[in-house]
């Protein structure tokens, strides 16, 4: 069992103020957390909450597996064709239908699209300001601003005093109108904010430069899936006919023109991700060196199914080759397998769901998704107007997964110490170099830094976490180039098929089959499982990355990646959380994913209290 456990409130001694975050904001969805903080406003319990109710599964009972997708990929608007892919390759899975490879590699370049808008969106628009305070920008110096960036990024062209003097009057205007529109509501004059006035500036500069590209880049999704949000997939292959001799007018949306604007928004991609998202990552934790919380199950309990395959069908060409580490034990890789009932099961014993035997977990394949919403235990409050949760009871819309009965955490994060400790030397290269970067910065912040070596202390953190994506994007981006040359040399020599259409009848498929589609999703390890019985959905199943990381407790009392990383975490002030905020965000929650369909009853925006 995991080795991160904790009492629940009503069982602590001197349990210290409870902290109220309802809702956490800057996520998809919408999530409570709730911390125990004692007299030195150290976290001591987290419990933390998905308030919304999944209801997909029950949807999708009784419908055409070929639609499957169709429903599914709207879970979410944010983590755009994952589930989509998930659940197409769930169906090929079960139906044993093998997809052309122009289709494998497209799907590729849309999955490895999807990871770099996510990853620079996320860091930009969703974290950043729990590091950045724009509001101090106002006071930096422009020509100053301009050194810090060619220190950090040098390759960057947009780095003149005069650029950064004018991001600087552009964030004035906000400040003197009243309205700090997107920068509103922060809490900006806490003392756990620890960048310079022109690390504020460049960071804000990058924010607003990140606007710009990530609407550049979903285009790829346009091309090859006709459009983003929630791009066009299908069983077996991809809905994109490919006419190099013709025009879109031809009916084949797929020429060279089109290749063309692909390759280049994937050099743009590219170029962000090296001048721009690695540096900020790198020279932020530099200021914030001392910051290394919010660990919780990284460095010790993580898994992944594997990620970006060569080939389809075979997980032995994953580029990232998934597995699971157990008990911080990293010379050991357990091989993972979502088909086994042994490995993958879901608890509801804390989740607002019943089970005839909630003492036991289920299989996907044999899931049940019952809501079951009443409060028990100590619970303050009403259903609509909940005041103080009691974890002791169920406490949760979110179901808790466990890996052969371990909490572990999924992410970027975990897909890149499973590569790092199985010898990926692309990953090995990026975080060794990655490293020394962060301790060159730090030495030229902080003459007498004294370097960090230890990589499960510098990554098992909330700034490793961080880290990670950045790097994965820029990963995606060289993984992307090599699809696309692939693609454009299949097409060189005459392949130009998209789609297998042979077992597309269901009088072509068995009486009863069942499957799984894995998906390295931009918050961790995505698998939807289908049974299909007379043509038909029987079950379905999706495990999503926050299901693992936001589950409530199991019965044996192991607690999941969310609650765990908040333990230990020191707060400046508990009446102005950005702690929780910074560790919670370093994941992405993704409710929206974990859980669907929200009551109408309740309305309240925003709470934070404390006790």
């Amino acid at each position: 069992m995991s080795i991160l456990k904790t009492p629940n409130n009503y069982e602590m001694n001197n349990g210290g103020r409870r902290v109220v975050v309802d809702p956490v904001t800057r996520i998809e969805g919408h999530m409570r957390c709730e911390v125990n903080v004692d007299e030195n406003n150290v976290i001591q319990n987290a419990v933390s909450t998905g308030t919304m109710w999944r209801g997909l599964e029950v949807i999708l009972r009784g419908r055409d597996p070929r639609d499957a997708w169709a429903f599914v990929e709207r879970i979410c608007g944010v983590c755009t064709g994952c589930h989509a892919l998930a659940s197409v390759r769930a169906v090929e899975d079960a139906l044993d239908i093998e997809i052309p490879q122009n289709a494998v590699l497209i799907r590729e370049i849309m999955a490895k699209t999807l990871q770099i808008h996510d990853h620079i969106v996320h860091f930009y628009h969703l974290h950043a300001l729990d590091w950045v305070n724009p509001v101090n920008a106002l006071k930096a110096d422009p020509k100053a601003t301009s050194e810090l960036q060619k220190i950090v990024s040098p390759s960057h062209p947009m780095s003149s005093p005069g650029y950064f003097k004018d991001i600087q009057t552009r964030i004035q205007k906000f400040v003197e109108s009243g309205q700090l529109g997107i920068f509103k509501n922060g809490y900006w004059d806490s003392t756990a904010y620890k960048l310079s006035p022109e690390a504020d500036l460049m960071a804000v500069t990058h924010y607003l430069e990140a606007l710009d590209f990530q609407k550049e880049i979903v285009k790829i999704h346009a091309i090859f899936g006709g459009k983003n949000p929630h791009p066009n997939y299908m069983v077996g292959g991809v809905p994109c006919a490919i006419n190099m001799d013709g025009d879109m007018s031809a009916g084949a949306p797929i020429n060279m023109e089109r290749l063309n604007f692909v390759e280049a928004r994937i050099q743009e991609g590219r170029k962000f991700n090296t001048n721009v998202y690695v540096p900020d990552v790198i020279a932020i934790a530099a200021f914030y060196k001392d910051w290394l919380y919010g660990g919780g199950l990284s460095a010790t309990d993580v898994m992944d199914y594997g990620a970006y395959p060569k080939a389809y069908g075979d997980k032995s060409t994953d580029q990232l080759p998934g597995g699971a580490i157990i008990g911080g034990d990293w010379s050991t890789v357990h091989p993972v397998d979502p088909k086994d009932p042994e490995q993958v099961q879901e608890f509801v014993t804390h989740s607002w769901y019943s089970y005839p035997d909630e003492t036991k977990g289920l299989h996907p394949w044999d899931g049940i998704t019952e809501p079951n919403y009443e409060l028990g235990g100590n619970t303050v409050g009403t259903k609509t107007d909940i005041k103080e949760l009691d974890e002791s009871a169920k406490y949760s819309w979110i179901k808790s997964p466990r890996w052969r009965g371990h909490a572990v955490e999924v992410g970027p994060l975990a897909r890149y110490i499973l590569a790092y400790a199985q010898g990926v030397e692309y990953v090995t290269n990026q975080i060794t170099t990655s490293l020394d970067r962060f301790n060159a910065v730090c030495r030229i912040l902080d003459p007498n830094h004294t370097d960090i070596t230890d990589l499960k202390v510098f990554l098992g953190s909330t700034i490793g976490r961080t880290l990670a994506r950045a790097l994965e994007s820029e990963y995606c981006g060289d993984m992307m180039l090599d699809d696309f040359n692939q693609l454009i040399s299949n097409i060189k020599n005459g392949d130009s098929s998209t789609a297998n259409t042979e077992k597309w009848d269901p009088v072509t498929w068995p009486k009863f089959a069942k499957g799984v589609g894995t998906v390295a999703a931009p918050r961790g390890a995505l698998a939807h499982w289908i049974v299909i019985e007379d043509g038909k959905i029987k079950n379905y199943q999706a495990v999503v990355p926050t299901t693992w990381n936001g589950s409530p407790r199991d019965p044996e009392g192991n607690i999941g990646a969310f609650e765990a990383s908040l333990m230990g975490t020191p707060m400046a002030n508990p009446e102005q959380p950005v702690e929780i905020l910074r560790t919670l965000h370093s994941f992405d929650p993704c409710l929206a994913c974990s859980t669907h369909v929200m009551s109408e009853d309740g309305q309240d925006m925003a709470t934070v209290t404390v006790r």
